[in-house]
């Protein structure tokens, strides 16, 4: 493990202290819970780069007649 620093508000803290109480663990630890939580959502896996498929997914350019030949293109243009 890499140890680092981290400054938390006075209520932040005290939050932190009593979720770590309640869950018998060091507030490190429910750091570390939180940052693997927040890197999970971040991260994009499989589920999510369908999702942003399906959403992109039907849309077509009306000034275009070639989604079929350049639709790597067009979806690369919607994420943008």
């Amino acid at each position: 493990m890499i140890r680092t620093q981290v400054q938390f508000e006075e209520e932040q803290y005290r939050s932190l202290k009593e979720l770590a109480s309640q869950q018998q663990i060091s507030i490190s630890a429910v750091v570390r819970r939180a940052v693997d939580q927040l890197l999970v959502i971040r991260k994009p896996g499989r589920e999510s780069l369908y999702r942003d498929a399906l959403r992109v997914a039907g849309k077509h350019r009306a000034d275009s007649h070639d989604v079929a030949v350049n639709h790597d293109q067009y979806l690369e243009e919607s994420y943008q």
